[in-house]
């Protein structure tokens, strides 16, 4: 092992186990505690983290991942992923500072924003990072000036229309405009190395990929015949986080081989490489936030336009409040309850102004198929009108401090508070199963190899034959809402009996995970 991960940065976790103890016991700790300071965190399963890896090179095994450190700058997903190799994407001086402080050496790091700040390019030069991305004169200049001997990245436009989040228009050269940038850099003097581009986050055309790869085949013969040294494909990032995803990472990755047999054949003498961020965070991130604040909201107020008006109660007076679906049916006034969390969409919940999704919560707490139910929405800590979590749910009754649990939550959730100046204050408890943890300490992966001339990382080229190995292990499935035979084994322990390792209490549930 190269020593960035430790047994002392997780808990260890036997097989057979639930999460639903782990969160019993923290959401107790955290609602007894004097304090009362600890309204959320997060339970992080590095393990999924480490299947991930293993799974990507079964599926891209010529293609090295780059972690893109922006995703989620937490400290233990930054040092298993240190630990399995992989290289780093940074967007800022602020993510080169903060992979270099756990020991990662500035040739596994790439500088990938296309226009970056003159000082942060003169921090790259001083602390050693020389792989840089462009895709304008102007940051040539930069360049030039600032890291003359920094190997530039040429990053090309996609077709990104039908992504969920389209980068095209902000980043990315056009191909008429890539042999004017490659002889402007041959003049400056800038050595470019390759071609990189992005389809956009969420993007359901597989064509998209494969033009996007025959596109840079075109971007490194225009290199080639101007004497620059093209030997870098990078095929970005916005590869799906879950299985459920519109399109699956199978899929694509079926479809990059086929465009890299065709377009950069193995034994061509290219580095491939990709930037993924969502695919190794998303799933193994579970957060848990308490309820600070409820209150019942009229909806027949008159101009309010379909959004709910509040009328606040004091604690206790809103239990007395019976207000269900079934009264509504009955003829009564139509009635909501707001519960207020200590996260919203301006934080951890950014995703629904982004990603335009709708976050489903999982009660801590098990409730009965014949409690009713409430029409009710959550809310963030924000006094203004869009910060809004999620609308138009069926909830039991809750109470301030319940606790409400989000699965998936992994991605541009953690660390982005601290890496934009400010401080992350959401706790993140990590743990691992003993069999991935075994798959990094008995060094199953091969050992690595030394730095090329370019100061690049070598490729991880058979771990991925313990995929199957790892992928019977626990995963983390917090209890679900729904009560029923497929939820049963929740509230068993392995052997009939509770376990304690280490502290504190932690059960796991197997799940299987196709790879």
């Amino acid at each position: 092992m190269a020593g960035y991960l430790s047994e002392t940065d997780f808990v260890m976790v036997e097989e057979g186990f639930s999460t639903r103890d782990l969160l019993e016991e923290l959401t107790l700790g955290a609602s007894q505690a004097t304090a009362g300071d600890v309204a959320a965190f997060f339970v992080a399963d590095l393990g999924a983290v480490v299947r991930k890896h293993f799974c990507f090179l079964k599926c891209l095994p010529r293609v090295r991942p780059f972690y893109t450190v922006k995703c989620n700058s937490s400290p233990g997903v930054l040092k298993v992923l240190a630990e399995l190799g992989l290289g780093f994407s940074c967007a800022n001086k602020a993510e080169m500072e903060l992979v270099q402080r756990i020991g990662v050496p500035a040739s596994k790091i790439i500088y990938a924003n296309p226009c970056k700040q003159t000082a942060q390019i003169k921090y790259a030069a001083k602390h050693g990072v020389r792989l840089l991305s462009f895709d304008n004169e102007a940051e040539l200049a930069k360049v030039a000036k600032s890291h003359p001997s920094a190997k530039m990245v040429l990053c090309i436009a996609t077709d990104d229309s039908h992504s969920l989040s389209p980068l095209s228009f902000k980043f990315g050269a056009t191909l008429k405009s890539c042999r004017h940038l490659l002889e402007n850099a041959k003049r400056s003097h800038v050595e470019v190395v390759g071609v990189s581009f992005h389809v956009g986050s969420g993007c359901p055309d597989l064509h998209a990929y494969t033009q996007s790869i025959a596109d840079a085949r075109l971007v490194f013969e225009m290199g080639a015949e101007l004497g620059h040294g093209m030997h870098i494909l990078d095929l970005g990032g916005g590869f799906p986080g879950l299985e459920g995803a519109k399109v699956r990472f199978e899929e694509i990755a079926s479809v990059i081989n086929s465009a890299l047999d065709l377009y950069f054949p193995e034994g061509c003498g290219v580095d491939i490489l990709a930037r993924l961020g969502r695919y190794y965070v998303t799933s193994a991130f579970t957060l848990a936030v308490s309820i600070i604040a409820k209150k019942e909201v009229l909806l027949d107020q008159p101009g309010r336009e379909g959004r709910c008006q509040v009328t606040e109660h004091r604690p206790g007076e809103v239990e007395s409040l019976a207000q269900s679906h079934t009264a509504e049916e009955n003829g009564s006034t139509p009635k909501t309850i707001v519960y207020h969390l200590s996260e919203g969409v301006y934080g951890i919940f950014n995703s629904v102004l982004f990603d335009n999704t709708c976050p489903t919560p999982i009660l801590q707490k098990k409730s009965s198929a014949e409690q009713p139910l409430y029409s009710s929405s959550l809310w963030g800590p924000v006094a203004d009108g869009c910060d809004c979590v999620a609308e138009g749910l069926w909830l039991p009754q809750l109470h301030v401090g319940d606790w409400l649990v989000f699965e998936n939550m992994g991605a541009y959730t953690v660390g982005m508070a601290s890496l934009l100046g400010g401080t992350q204050t959401c706790r993140v408890t990590y743990a691992m199963s003993r069999v991935a943890w075994e798959a990094l300490r008995g060094q199953l992966l091969p050992a690595e190899q030394d730095e090329d001339t370019e100061g690049m990382c070598k490729p991880l080229s058979c771990g991925w034959e313990i995929t199957d190995t790892l992928c019977v292990g626990p995963v983390f499935t917090p209890a679900s809402i729904i009560s029923g035979p497929a939820h049963a084994c929740l509230e068993k322990r392995k052997g009939g009996q509770t376990q304690v390792l280490l502290e504190p209490a932690i059960c796991f549930q197997r799940q299987q995970m196709c790879c």
